[in-house]
């Protein structure tokens, strides 16, 4: 099995990223919030640490190896813990890993509902079993999380929080990146995904868009 892999960011999509070693390029899927993290890292040299499963249909014979990557072995151990819950396979996991996962972890920890059900994908019943599962099991896991969040992040819908983790791993301060979205969702009531508002944020930053 394949636990590690260094090279060449070569591309990056929303859920997958393509890493070049010597002459091979490995197509590696992400977590979400991984997948955000990486974005200004095209062209650099990473390494990943990866788990390995396989898609498909046993009984069919149609199996096909895939490769997961994450920042470190104890987001892995994460992940793998996280996928036992029942209702959360593989592709739900990694689609719902918006947030950062100590983060993730916090929530489960402190029975956060809330901030649980603002994942892609995890409705009130299925987090309400996230946390029956899972809670006392990720206190390691939790730790380095982000502080309480700010008056506004309190009312943030789930995409609202996708474009915040994503403008904190662009570089922008916490408190900032969410006045900025208060802002623009009030001037743009439309907006509706984290990829239509993270530029109106920058417009507004830059005072383009007014």
């Amino acid at each position: 099995m394949i636990a590690q892999i260094e090279g060449n960011l070569v591309s990056l999509g929303n859920d997958s990223a393509l890493v070049r070693v010597g002459q091979i390029c490995y197509e590696i899927l992400l977590p979400g919030y991984l997948a955000s993290l990486l974005a200004g890292r095209i062209g650099q040299d990473i390494t990943l640490c990866t788990m390995e499963y396989y898609e498909g249909n046993m009984a069919g014979g149609n199996l096909v190896p895939q490769m997961i990557g994450f920042v470190n072995s104890g987001e892995r151990d994460f992940f793998k813990r996280y996928t036992s819950v029942k209702g959360i396979g593989i592709k739900k996991g990694l689609k719902s890993l918006a947030l950062p996962i100590a983060t993730v972890a916090a929530a489960v920890e402190s029975g956060d509902e809330k901030t649980l059900t603002a994942l892609p994908g995890i409705g009130k019943r299925l987090a309400q079993h996230i946390i029956a599962e899972l809670k006392g099991k990720l206190t390691t896991f939790a730790i380095g999380a982000e502080p309480a969040k700010t008056s506004h992040e309190s009312t943030f819908a789930g995409f609202q929080i996708e474009a915040l983790e994503i403008l904190i791993a662009w570089g922008e301060k916490r408190n900032e990146a969410a006045e900025l979205i208060n802002i623009a969702c009030r001037k743009h009531p439309q907006i509706k995904t984290a990829e239509g508002l993270v530029p109106l944020v920058y417009r507004i930053k830059q005072g383009i868009e007014v």
